[in-house]
């Protein structure tokens, strides 16, 4: 049998090559997992891509493929908590729903592991611009989101003018906790603190 040799022959396929660059979502949790530990027992400063990849167990290789430095893995972890947000409280009043807010968001700043990243990445984030705007995203973007949609249903419900100054009342739903776990850091709360808290900043936010 013969064949010309002018005519087109068929391209051989290409085989994908075996084991193609999959990444497991258990390596990469693992990975994030590891990010925060490391924030907490060394710091940003201190902290390494070998001290993540062996808290993780995984090899250094196994890191690099996600992420190529040590900052991009902790603006990429940071950021995403800006995603997972807070659940919106809706209790029917805004005293209720800011006490919900003030006990979710209470827990997750008392966090061993959190009450120690978040003033490091603060101090961290006044000599890079990078982590200050994820940080600043992180924070801002995640309570103030669901602190926002609290207002709005408070203003619906006639609880607050329509009016309101938004930027206003989202400073003074969040300063007050925020000052107290993060900047101050007392060790605890007073007894009946954060319903003390809700009842007066609702009283506030009314009267602005």
């Amino acid at each position: 049998m013969t064949t010309n040799a002018d005519e087109p022959q068929p391209r051989p396929r290409r085989r994908a090559p075996a084991g193609a660059a999959v990444l497991r979502e258990d390596v990469t949790e693992a990975i994030r997992s590891a990010v925060f530990e490391e924030l907490a027992a060394a710091g940003y400063a201190r902290m390494s891509i070998e001290g993540i990849a062996r808290r993780a167990g995984v090899g250094k290789t196994a890191v690099y493929r996600r992420w190529r430095s040590k900052l991009h893995l902790v603006l990429d972890v940071v950021s995403a908590l800006a995603v997972q947000g807070l659940p919106v409280p809706d209790t029917g009043s805004l005293e209720g729903d800011l006490r919900l807010l003030y006990e979710v968001t209470s827990r997750a700043l008392r966090h061993p592991v959190a009450s120690q990243v978040i003033p490091d990445l603060q101090a961290e984030a006044a000599r890079n611009p990078d982590i200050a705007e994820a940080l600043r995203k992180t924070l801002r973007e995640g309570q103030d989101g669901v602190a926002s949609r609290i207002l709005t249903a408070a203003a619906e419900r006639g609880e607050l003018s329509p009016a309101l100054d938004t930027d206003l009342a989202l400073d003074l739903v969040s300063g007050p906790l925020y000052w107290r776990a993060v900047v101050v850091r007392s060790p605890k709360l007073p007894q009946g603190y954060l319903g003390q808290l809700a009842r007066a900043t609702a009283q506030g936010l009314k009267a602005l």
